[in-house]
């Protein structure tokens, strides 16, 4: 898009590829970085918050984007490495603009932001938003029926004023489709107070899925703003394993309420991980992988293997037990790989196909053991059984690797000086990133 040309809306950038000159791809847009200015006047916009590899977020400012159109943006080739810091003067244009509720100058009446375009100035490099995209009327269920209409930024006030209890549902719109770990990277950004209030706009199961990508602090942060009962909930919502790691960051009062608060199975799992040392099989495994009866055909087991909310890893197995079928379970026969049952005709009972020359693991294995176990044999999962032969769970290969990891790396960045590839690192005097944020 040229110097003077159509406006963009905001939320269209959400996730849209950046490219170098040769198109080759540097990154995608998280966001954007404004500056709010005095007596009504548009904020100008001072550049990109954009995700490079290693999920590293750097700053790419406007005036080295050449072009914004066709659903991405083209770039001078030239990036500054230096990771982003938002600065007190600055604001997030996704993060903190949207779902605002801000009043119209001319009526006084308030209305809730669901986008702002912003527009190149003709002749110049510069942007600035111009146009702000409101609904009139409350939020909340009936949200959509209220009247929405474009107005000029200066026809609207009360952006430079904290607001308290925000709505995050356009937010959450722009990275709809992005994964639980890819959201939660986003969430990690945020400032403490947004976090929150996207936290509180998402439901449990997708707020289930974040919080496991996220790091410790900011889990204990979030699960301490939700009510208990919904706390509660979320949890329950977790995969045990990582649910039980949560609760044991919590002070003793605080986990004891929030297990009050669980079903009864969920609290007993959760009682039983707790009880294992973190680093041993079985505080790493999970308390649901799919266990099935003697009696059940490879039929009943494919069937229970397409279940989407199951991980690639849990995905992989089936272990057959005799009754009960949920753990802690009855006399552990084997396990049956999902190659297995896709050989076979699916009226096979799979008690004829169980593998029973790998031992399962005793819940006191440590975690060079495990990871050892799963590296020799070539396995994505393994079976944990206690001394009396009962399948307690299973250890997967990513809980493996979240203990094998430094514990901040889900916050690690690339080195300094490491390059993306297809975009160069511009250096200024002394070796000092050029165009830098300093």
């Amino acid at each position: 898009m040229g110097p003077g040309g159509s406006r963009v809306f905001v939320s269209h950038l959400a996730g849209v590829a950046v490219f170098d000159p040769n198109g080759d791809q540097v990154g995608r847009v998280r966001d954007l970085v404004a500056m709010l200015r005095l007596r009504g006047r548009p904020p100008r916009v001072l550049g990109m918050v954009v995700e490079v590899m290693s999920r590293r977020l750097i700053f790419l400012p406007m005036t080295r984007v050449t072009g914004v159109e066709h659903g991405q943006v083209i770039t001078t080739g030239v990036v500054n490495m230096r990771r982003f810091e938002q600065r007190p003067t600055e604001t997030l244009v996704l993060g903190e603009l949207l779902d605002r509720r801000v009043r119209l100058v001319e009526s006084g009446e308030q209305v809730t932001v669901l986008d702002v375009a912003m527009v190149q100035l003709p002749a110049r490099r510069d942007w600035e938003v111009d146009k702000v995209f409101v609904r009139r009327g409350k939020g909340g269920a009936l949200r959509r029926r209220g009247e929405t209409l474009t107005v000029e930024w200066s026809a609207v006030s009360g952006f430079s004023l904290e607001e308290h209890g925000q709505g995050a549902e356009n937010l959450l719109a722009t990275f709809e489709q992005l994964r639980p770990a890819d959201l939660a990277h986003v969430l990690h950004h945020l400032s403490a107070k947004r976090r929150a209030e996207v936290a509180a706009a998402l439901d449990d199961d997708r707020l289930a899925d974040v919080l496991e990508e996220l790091p410790d602090d900011d889990q204990v942060e979030i699960l301490g703003k939700l009510q208990e009962e919904r706390a509660a909930d979320v949890l329950e919502a977790m995969d045990p394993d990582d649910a039980a790691d949560l609760l044991s960051e919590l002070p003793e009062e605080d986990k004891e309420r929030l297990l009050a608060l669980m079903r009864p199975q969920d609290a007993a799992d959760m009682r039983r991980l707790m009880a294992y040392e973190e680093r041993t099989a079985g505080g790493l495994m999970t308390t649901e992988p799919i266990v099935l009866l003697p009696d059940a055909t490879v039929a009943d087991a494919l069937a229970r293997v397409r279940n989407p909310d199951l991980s690639p890893a849990l995905a992989a197995q089936v272990y057959v037990c005799r009754a009960p079928d949920e753990t802690p379970t009855g006399k552990y026969l084997g396990t049956v790989h999902f190659q297995r049952l896709l050989r076979d005709p699916p009226f096979t009972l799979v008690s004829a196909l169980v593998d029973t020359d790998l031992r399962p693991l005793p819940p006191d294995t440590g975690l060079p053991a495990v990871t050892s176990y799963l590296a020799t044999y070539n396995m994505v999962a393994a079976p944990v059984v206690d001394e009396s032969g009962s399948l307690l769970g299973a250890v997967t290969v990513d809980d493996v690797l979240d203990h094998l990891l430094p514990e901040d790396w889900r916050e690690r960045e690339l080195q300094a000086g490491e390059e993306v590839p297809g975009a160069a690192v511009s250096k200024g005097p002394g070796g000092t990133p050029a165009g830098g944020r300093r």
